[in-house]
């Protein structure tokens, strides 16, 4: 049964796209699902989820957490917030993240959005990657009808999501997260319909399965 990743830039209609594929395949679609899953498995809140899934950790983050690392009497002014001075909940929550993604991988049938899947599944040669762009100013168009914001909180916003993708995927898995090599197919949402991005997936989906068989 079919595996889809999609990685898409914000704004680019990466939700849209991968409903109208769920759809015709009869598939699953799994995007905060996993953060709510990964939430109850921490008994922690979704949205510290959602900001360590497609989020770097930055450098002062790095600094306090090694903070908790020293002898007695170096950093004591910072009290790391669990009782394990060596736990780390974002390194936790990363494991459960991608465990999460193999294990729903593996049932098949489904459609997976984000949360780097595309990396955490580089070795299954059944998995279809597909990278969703589109030129800056549609998809700041998209962002302004989506959520009412305006143009210039959209660009922010875009940028600010864009930047914090690409960066979780460079520190998590070394990889640049736009590298055209990493995905089977690109689509530029901004040039052909979402209609047609679900089509051109459906295909290439359909044509790994037909190789499959006939290899086989």
């Amino acid at each position: 049964m079919p595996v889809v990743t999609i990685s898409r830039q914000f704004g680019a209609g990466g939700s849209s796209v991968a409903a109208l594929v769920a759809t015709e395949l009869h598939a699953e679609i799994v995007d905060k699902k996993i953060v709510e899953d990964v939430a109850a498995r921490l008994q922690i809140n979704p949205s510290e989820v959602e900001a360590e899934t497609e989020r770097p950790r930055t450098m002062l983050e790095r600094v306090v957490r090694s903070f908790s690392t020293l002898e007695p009497g170096i950093g004591a002014a910072w009290t790391p917030p669990y009782p394990d001075p060596f736990y780390d909940p974002r390194a936790e929550i990363i494991h459960l993240t991608e465990e999460m993604i193999r294990r729903t991988a593996a049932s098949g049938n489904v459609v997976i959005i984000g949360r780097a899947a595309s990396y955490v599944l580089r070795d299954d040669p059944d998995v279809f990657r597909v990278f969703l762009r589109a030129p800056e100013n549609v998809r700041v168009r998209n962002l302004v009808e989506r959520f009412g914001l305006s143009e210039a909180d959209a660009r922010r916003k875009m940028h600010e999501t864009d930047v914090n993708r690409a960066a979780y995927t460079k520190q998590l898995y070394g990889h640049e997260w736009c590298d055209p090599d990493e995905y089977d197919l690109i689509v530029n949402t901004g040039r052909i319909s979402y209609e047609t991005a679900a089509e051109m997936i459906l295909r290439g989906v359909r044509g790994r399965a037909g190789s499959v068989s006939a290899a086989g």
